[in-house]
C-alpha cells in the first residue's frame, strides 16, 4: 500500500511508520514538527526508498491538496493532534485550530482526491480517523463502547470529539469511506516526556519528585503503542468503512499503581541505594480531571481478530529500560523543550 501518515513524527506516528515500512509499505509523512515531535524517532527510515517526508500543516489546504497529488495514497492514518490534556487547559487555541480545522481541510483535500479516483482504487481507499478514549468523558461504571455517549471534559477531549464528528459527517454526507478509531492511554518508547509514564521514569531516574495528581486513583487503561498499531493495520485491512472501533487493553490500572511500578522497576534496573517510591510527590488535582476510563474492546476483537499482545507488566518493563538507554533522545528534550514544569492549572482563573 502507499500510505499518507500525518504526525507521523509524534509517539504513535513514528511507531506507525517504522511498522509500515518494516512491513514493505511505502509511507508519506506529513508532520509539522511542533514541540511535540522529534525527527528522531524515524532515523530507522533515514534514505529508505519508502519513506518520504513533508514537513507541511495539515491546516494548509494547498499543501493537503499537493500531498495527495504527489502521493496518491491508498489509505491515510490521520494521528496529527495537539493531545496533551493539561496544555489544553492552558491555552485550547491551537487544539482547536488543529484538531478541528487540520482535520476540516484534511477530510476536505482526501474527499477531493478520492473523488477523482478511478472505481477499482476508490472502492479500497480508507481514510482512518484516530481519536482517543477521553471523548467518552469519565466511566463511573461499565465500559466504553463504540455506541458510549460523548461527553468530553477537557478542552482536547472536546475538540477531539469535535474531530471524530466531522469525520463521520464526512462519510456520512459525502461518502468517504472512513474508519474511526478511539483507543485507550497508550504508552511505550518514543513518547514526549510530558505524559505521565515517560515524565515519571524520567524524574525517578534523574531523582526528582515523581508528581502524581490528587491521590493518584485516577484510573486508566493502558495499551502498549505496538499493540495500537497493530490494531490501525487490521482496521486498513478488514475495518468496515462507517464504523468505529475502540481500542484497549481491558487492563485497568491507578496512576499511583502505574508511578510504584516505574520506581520499582528503575530500582531494579538502576539501584542507587534508596527506593524510588520515596519520590512520589502529590500534588493538586488537574481541574476537571476524568475519575476513571475503561474501554470495551470485544468489536476489534470479534470482527478484526485483534488482540493486544503486551501485558502491562512487560510493557512497562520495556518502557524503562528503553528511556534509560536512550538518554540521546530524550536528553536535548528534556533541556531545551520541556523540564517537567507543572502545566494546566487555572488557579489564578477562579
Amino acid at each position: 500500500m502507499r500510505v499518507l501518515v500525518t504526525g507521523g513524527a509524534g509517539f504513535i506516528g513514528s511507531a506507525a511508520c517504522r511498522r509500515l515500512v518494516a512491513e514493505g509499505h511505502a509511507v508519506a509523512n506529513i508532520d509539522k514538527l511542533t514541540y511535540a515531535a522529534n525527527p528522531k524517532s524515524l532515523a530507522a527510515l533515514a534514505g529508505d526508498p519508502r519513506y518520504r517526508f513533508e514537513r507541511d500543516d495539515i491546516c494548509d489546504a494547498a499543501a493537503m491538496t499537493r500531498i495527495f497529488a504527489a502521493h496518491e495514497p491508498d489509505a491515510v492514518l490521520h494521528l496529527a493532534a495537539e493531545s496533551h490534556v493539561d496544555r489544553s487547559i492552558s491555552d485550547a487555541a491551537d487544539f482547536v485550530r488543529t484538531n478541528l480545522l487540520g482535520t476540516y481541510q484534511l477530510l476536505e483535500a482526501a474527499r477531493q482526491y478520492w473523488g477523482r479516483l478511478p472505481a477499482g482504487r476508490a472502492s479500497r481507499f480508507r481514510f482512518i480517523h484516530v481519536s482517543t478514549d477521553e471523548v467518552f468523558g469519565s466511566a463511573p461504571e461499565g465500559r466504553f463502547r463504540e455506541d458510549t455517549r460523548y461527553r468530553p471534559s477537557s478542552p482536547y477531549s472536546a475538540s477531539k470529539a469535535g474531530s471524530d464528528h466531522l469525520a463521520g459527517a464526512w462519510h456520512k454526507t459525502y461518502g468517504l469511506p472512513v474508519i474511526i478509531c478511539n483507543c485507550s492511554n497508550n504508552y511505550g518508547p518514543y513518547q514526549f516526556p510530558e505524559k505521565l509514564i515517560p515524565l515519571a521514569v524520567l524524574n525517578a531516574f534523574d531523582g526528582r519528585p515523581v508528581p502524581v495528581y490528587g491521590d493518584g486513583s485516577n484510573v486508566r487503561d493502558w495499551l502498549f503503542v505496538e499493540d495500537f498499531v497493530d490494531g490501525l493495520l487490521a482496521v486498513v485491512q478488514h475495518g468496515a468503512v462507517g464504523q468505529s472501533y475502540n481500542f484497549g487493553s481491558g487492563r485497568e490500572t491507578t496512576n499511583l499503581e502505574i508511578v510504584e511500578q516505574i520506581c520499582a522497576t528503575l530500582d531494579s534496573l538502576v539501584p542507587n541505594g534508596r527506593p524510588r517510591r520515596a519520590l512520589i510527590s502529590f500534588v493538586p488535582d488537574r481541574p476537571g480531571h476524568d475519575r476513571r476510563y475503561a474501554i470495551d474492546p470485544t468489536k476489534a476483537r470479534n470482527e478484526l481478530g485483534w488482540r493486544p499482545r503486551i501485558e502491562l507488566e512487560t510493557g512497562l518493563a520495556r518502557t524503562v529500560k528503553w528511556y534509560v538507554e536512550n538518554p540521546a533522545w530524550w536528553g536535548p528534550l528534556r533541556s531545551n523543550i520541556y523540564r517537567g514544569e507543572r502545566l494546566g492549572l487555572v488557579e489564578a482563573r477562579r
